[in-house]
């Protein structure tokens, strides 16, 4: 089948998702322009800071949502499963789970004062919620900073020529972010600012490749540990700053790298219209990938980021609703960024499946990191026409820009949640602990045995953010079926995936030999029992609201 008709299909599929959908949703969600914001009744110019343009908060959410998790997990999913049941995953989940979840967790946020989604499940479920919440939101944090600390590292040293331009983006975010709050403010102002913020990040991208940095190890720690050193003491100074500093004007800027990205990509489709290489279906238990798993529950957790991901509803309750200056923005903020993520999670899909042949695609994923690798060479057969030998390489810079985006935020994520739940008001002591816990993690070297983990509680974070909403749209007696149909489905998916991976770790053989991966049990196990709790304080009170409501009527 020629690609290009799937790209003009999922194109199709995910605008009339937003069009029709999404003001659905808002509906549901009583979304109000007229209803101050936390950004300014809360205004401390620290967290609490109205962006200037909805711009450039959908900049920002969009870079801290897209990381390397939409390339990860599709680019795997191909390989495991097949394009065909991997495409209807990616849109069905964007359009009617994913881009709910972001919305509905960014609006209910916004309507309690700005406070995470966790801290909101003690007014609408129980106090004994939100510590069971919070807790597993922070493990899922942990496994983040954890996993794409090691990631990033891993492209510095597969790619030394994007170095400069990754790094070299901090100081041009500071200087635009102190332009764009300075003085009078405007869409002039904005203009030139961004003008010529990508202008030198323009030079800084020509000039990497003449500037490679090779990181030498020193004594016990190789270049990549290193590397992740370094990522994790940016990660504590970027999380306790100011987010107008450097956090809203790093993400701004660096989101048009990767709409440049995405629009080269499916230019790129949509001229060339390769066909697809990759198998269009697989077994439901994949012989040939026997790490893979079934088809459910395995694929709808491995292609978490794209369709539905957890993350994203930590990052729309925690630092997104604390900078949105119109609740009139909240829909094409959060709907529209999450669609925008499943449209980068299409793009991997061809490059993957129709810029390789099947057997390179398998090839490099059976390397270490290689779903990256596939990526960049898929997209340079798609966009050679108009990068040339670059594509590769820029497509890879593009991918670090967003993994610094995740690692900074889910720090920052992480500092408010530890705050919340232990009463801290110092912000430097949260930090400090949350990337120490991932930072232990990153330097274990255990991405790949940790991915499925990450996958799972993901997803699981996601159900229950839409539990919340649930409780909290039926105790004002509105439809819940939005959210509630997809919280049960991804419980339902996710607690799936957890007994899977529990049982395939304690089964678990190398040589032949019984090998149980306890790490990756334990994890599951924990993290499984937390949602459990959860589970069981909202149970109550959703059935309550429930019958309160059908009494009403």
């Amino acid at each position: 089948m020629g690609s290009r008709f799937l790209m003009v299909m999922a194109l199709v599929v995910l605008a009339a998702g937003y069009l029709v959908y999404g003001r659905l949703v808002a509906r549901v969600l009583g979304v109000d322009p007229e209803r101050k914001t936390p950004a300014h009744t809360r205004r401390d110019d620290i967290d609490f800071v109205p962006a200037k343009h909805w711009l450039v908060l959908f900049g920002h959410h969009f870079s801290s949502i897209c990381a390397a998790g939409p390339i990860v997990g599709p680019a795997l999913a191909v390989a495991y499963w097949g394009w065909m049941p991997s495409l209807a995953w990616i849109l069905v989940g964007g359009v009617l789970m994913g881009a709910v979840a972001d919305f509905s967790a960014l609006v209910i946020s916004v309507r309690y004062d700005g406070i995470s989604i966790s801290e909101v499940s003690s007014r609408v479920i129980s106090p004994r919620a939100r510590v069971l919440f919070s807790s597993f939101i922070l493990i899922s944090l942990v496994l983040v900073l954890g996993v794409f600390a090691e990631l990033t590292a891993g492209t510095f040293i597969k790619r030394p020529e994007i170095v400069a331009p990754s790094l070299g983006i901090l100081p041009v975010a500071i200087v635009a972010g102190l332009l764009l709050y300075r003085g009078q403010q405007g869409v002039f102002r904005l203009a030139w600012v961004t003008a010529a913020g990508l202008a030198v990040l323009a030079l800084l991208m020509f000039a990497g490749p003449s500037l490679p940095f090779l990181m030498p190890g020193i004594g016990c720690f190789s270049g990549q540990q290193l590397w992740v050193l370094l990522l994790l003491i940016y990660c504590f100074v970027a999380s306790v700053i100011p987010v107008q500093k450097l956090l809203q004007p790093r993400d701004y800027l660096s989101s048009y790298v990767l709409f440049l990205t995405i629009a080269l990509g499916v230019l790129g489709v949509l001229v060339t219209n390769p066909s697809m290489n990759a198998r269009a279906t697989n077994d439901f238990m994949p012989l040939d990938w026997p790490e893979a798993g079934p088809v459910w529950p395995m694929l709808f957790v491995v292609i978490a980021c794209g369709a539905i991901s957890g993350f994203h509803s930590v990052v729309s309750s925690g630092t997104t609703c604390k900078q949105l200056d119109n609740e009139g923005h909240a829909c094409r903020v959060a709907y529209g960024a999450m669609l925008t993520e499943s449209l980068v999670a299409v793009l991997v899909l061809i490059a993957v499946g129709a810029g390789l042949t099947a057997s390179r695609h398998v090839e490099l994923i059976r390397e270490p990191g290689g779903a990256i690798t596939a990526f960049g060479e898929g997209y340079q057969a798609l966009a050679g026409i108009f990068l040339g030998d670059y594509g590769a390489a820029f497509a890879v810079m593009a991918l670090n820009f967003f993994m610094l985006t995740t690692l900074d935020t889910a720090t920052r994520l992480g500092r408010y949640l530890l705050a919340e739940l232990l009463g801290i008001r110092n912000r430097y002591l949260p930090t400090a602990l949350v990337v120490l816990a991932g930072g232990a993690l990153g330097l274990s070297g255990r991405w790949r045995i940790i991915w499925p983990a990450f996958g799972a509680s993901n997803q699981l974070v996601a159900s229950l953010a839409l539990l919340v909403v649930s409780c909290w749209l039926l105790s004002r007696s509105r439809p819940a079926w939005p959210t509630l149909v997809p919280s049960l489905l991804m419980l339902v998916t996710t607690v799936g995936a957890f007994v899977y991976q529990i049982y395939g770790s304690l089964v678990a053989t190398v040589d032949g030999r019984w090998s149980p991966r306890w790490f990756i049990a334990g994890v599951d196990l924990v993290l499984l029992v937390l949602a459990a709790f959860v589970l069981l304080e909202a149970w109550p009170v959703l059935r309550s609201l429930r019958r309160s409501n059908v009494s009403k009527v």
